[in-house]
């Protein structure tokens, strides 16, 4: 009496704590499947190694909520709302994946989906597959780069329909099913009719392994799932056994990481002794120690591994076991920093809690978790940090936050905290953090897109193979001035001593997402990593002498 009601978002605040147990003593536990304490297997810890079943006061609560709460709320909803709320105040990494999201984060890193095997993005309103699988559903049905959908089934997805959630969820279906697609072809005025089977369609792992030079070659992958080790290994013997490679490197940017033994298989193939690659630990969790088994399969003389700012977990793995044991370089900027792991537990509804249940060390006892607070606000912002102290452009702006001093095999001192810092540092191309060239940039590839749509044909038959075309074809005045026509149109304001600046950018960059039409994602790889200032650098210290290396920083394996 007297007092000012609470509000709804009061009153659930006032639960949140309480939910906690609701969702990790009734939901969780229910759901957690149990199995042996390995990085696959779904366990759970509780205090005293037990769960004890009582849930007393907390469910008393629930229950006067259901029955006699003012308003009508999900019980769902409070649960969601305390397991997001908890979570926060752990760490980072530690997360609840609701039942809307769970399948595909779990395609990402199974590395396979069911679907018809396309990519695809929209532009004025209008679907255009910019890639199509390989041997897919749809290729088998004689779906091609360039095409534009229209219609799927008896839907029309061009105009103000074309939105991607809605596409995706017309396309995604059980193997074995069809659906019906209207194509609209350049060169073709009819609209085309496709029915497709729709299958289960591979995610890659590897963009692109191929040679740099006569004995240099070069692994790019994006993800560390369930089939990275199998696409490595195939890569690695292609190269190896019809391309004479002698030296490797392993292009590591923008990888987020993935599972943790994936790493370890890779890294098993690049050393030729047992050695410590990793080793975890945490409260619930006796130290366990990943080590290579002697048993690599080809021989490798020279490593080379390329990081940046969003090379993480797994990635991070890699680069401080190939560094710690001194097997080669690490060239690049400071990794993202995270040195922790996790284990994803299904839960009853289909949800799943993935919850940080150890810390990974370097073989040298590094841990290279970047700090983190309750609120997580700085975490987030590392980039942004990163980019303002001036890290990504200077190595002596680099911030160490662990002073301790670890050394590797050969003595020489590398330091924990905040992520692997490189053997040699290759500032950021400015281009990248400028925000007006930022801004610009996005235009590119819709402006590439365009250009080429009227003209694939032509440039195909110009141009019948990537050599063809990487030797001969450049970047016209008059594709570039259409380029900033393109950006008036779509009211960016043209600031040509910026423009003229970084034209070679823009040259490049064009060149590159034709070549991807031309001759896929090799093409454009290939394209785009003939300038790259990491692969230069790492090709140059690769070549160089024996005798010029210092043993710390280009050994090789006999």
């Amino acid at each position: 009496m007297g007092h000012t009601p609470l509000s709804n978002k009061e009153k659930i605040s006032i639960f949140l704590p309480l939910m906690l147990a609701i969702a990790l003593a009734g939901g969780t536990w229910l759901g957690f499947s149990l199995a042996s304490n390995s990085r696959n297997s779904y366990v759970v810890v509780s205090e005293g190694g037990e769960y004890t079943g009582q849930t007393g006061k907390v469910e008393e609560i629930l229950r006067f909520i259901d029955a006699r709460y003012l308003e009508n709320e999900s019980i769902n909803k409070l649960e969601d709302a305390a397991i997001y709320a908890v979570l926060n105040d752990l760490d980072p990494h530690s997360n609840y994946i609701p039942l809307d999201k769970i399948e595909r984060i779990n395609e990402s890193l199974s590395g396979n989906f069911d679907g018809i095997g396309i990519e695809f993005f929209i532009l004025d309103d209008t679907i255009y597959i910019a890639g199509v699988v390989a041997d897919g559903p749809s290729d088998k049905a004689g779906i091609e780069r360039g095409d534009k959908i229209i219609m799927i089934d008896d839907t029309l997805v061009s105009g103000e329909g074309a939105f991607n959630n809605k596409v995706v969820d017309k396309l995604k279906g059980k193997a074995g099913s069809k659906v019906t697609v209207k194509i609209q072809r350049s060169g073709t005025p009819e609209l085309l009719d496709f029915e497709i089977t729709r299958g289960q369609i591979p995610m890659h792992s590897l963009d692109i392994a191929y040679m740099l030079n006569e004995t240099t070659g070069l692994i790019k992958l994006n993800r560390f799932s369930g089939t990275t080790y199998k696409e490595f290994m195939t890569a690695l013997q292609n190269l190896v056994e019809k391309e004479d490679m002698q030296h490797l490197i392993v292009d590591l940017r923008g990888n987020p990481g993935g599972y943790l033994d994936a790493a370890t298989k890779i890294l098993d193939q690049l050393f030729s002794s047992r050695k410590l690659l990793v080793y975890t630990e945490g409260r619930s969790y006796n130290r366990k120690e990943y080590n290579s088994t002697g048993n690599n399969l080809f021989n490798i003389s020279k490593v080379a591994v390329l990081i940046d700012e969003s090379s993480a977990s797994a990635s991070e793995i890699i680069a401080g076991a190939i560094q710690d044991n001194d097997r080669g370089l690490i060239i690049g900027r400071r990794s993202f920093g995270k040195g922790l792991v996790q284990e994803q537990y299904k839960l009853t509804d289909g949800s799943a809690l993935r919850l940080t249940v150890a810390r990974y060390f370097t073989p040298s006892g590094r841990y290279i978790q970047k700090p983190y607070d309750g609120s997580h606000g700085q975490y987030d912002d590392d980039l942004q940090h990163r980019i303002e102290s001036g890290e990504l452009y200077n190595a002596d702006s680099i911030n160490i936050t662990d002073s301790t001093i670890y050394r590797t095999t050969s003595g020489r001192i590398v330091h924990g905290g905040g992520g692997i810092v490189p053997d040699i540092f290759i500032p950021i191309d400015t281009s990248l953090t400028n925000p007006y060239m930022l801004a610009v940039s996005s235009y590119i590839r819709n402006y590439t897109y365009k250009y080429i749509d009227h003209k694939r044909q032509q440039l195909k038959e110009r141009y019948p193979d990537f050599v063809s075309f990487n030797n001969t074809f450049s970047v016209s005045t008059t594709m570039l001035n259409g380029f900033h026509a393109y950006l008036e149109a779509n009211n960016i304001e043209l600031q040509n001593d910026i423009l003229t600046q970084n034209q070679s950018f823009f040259e490049l960059q064009m060149k590159s997402h034709i070549a991807d039409q031309l001759f896929q994602e090799e093409g454009f790889y290939k394209t785009l990593f003939e300038k790259d200032d990491m692969i230069l650098r790492a090709i140059q210290e690769i070549n160089r002498n024996d005798s010029e290396n210092t043993p710390s920083a280009m050994n090789t394996e006999e």
